[in-house]
């Protein structure tokens, strides 16, 4: 499937940071909650993550994340989950690989161009 770059541009992927992670017990898979500055204009919002396995609580703390700003929240078990953050299947098929910038010299909320 082609798409165009009028679609693409329609998607609202921003850098934040990760302020706060916590388990996750009541997902169906294991996952963390995150609460994810994305700076003045967005301020902190909740991600669902099935990172656990690639990624540590300790590990993901302050680091910043890629993100989709700009679907409707989804609910998972007992938690809103705003905004969705970005990863790749981990080579073991258990968990995510979250999507991170390799400097840390980005303002948060800065849009992926």
């Amino acid at each position: 499937m082609i798409v165009s770059y009028e679609d693409f541009s329609k998607i609202d992927i921003r850098v934040g940071r990760v302020v706060e992670v916590e388990d996750f017990p009541k997902a169906k898979k294991p996952a963390f909650k995150l609460k994810i500055d994305f700076g003045p204009e967005l301020g902190v919002k909740t991600s669902s993550v099935q990172a656990v396995g690639p990624h540590t609580k300790e590990e993901l703390q302050g680091t910043l994340v890629c993100c989709v700003t700009n679907f409707p929240p989804k609910k998972v078990a007992d938690f809103e989950s705003e905004v969705l953050t970005l990863g790749f299947r981990n080579n073991s098929g258990i968990g995510w690989v979250l999507i991170a910038p390799i400097k840390d010299s980005i303002d948060l909320g800065s849009k992926l161009a």
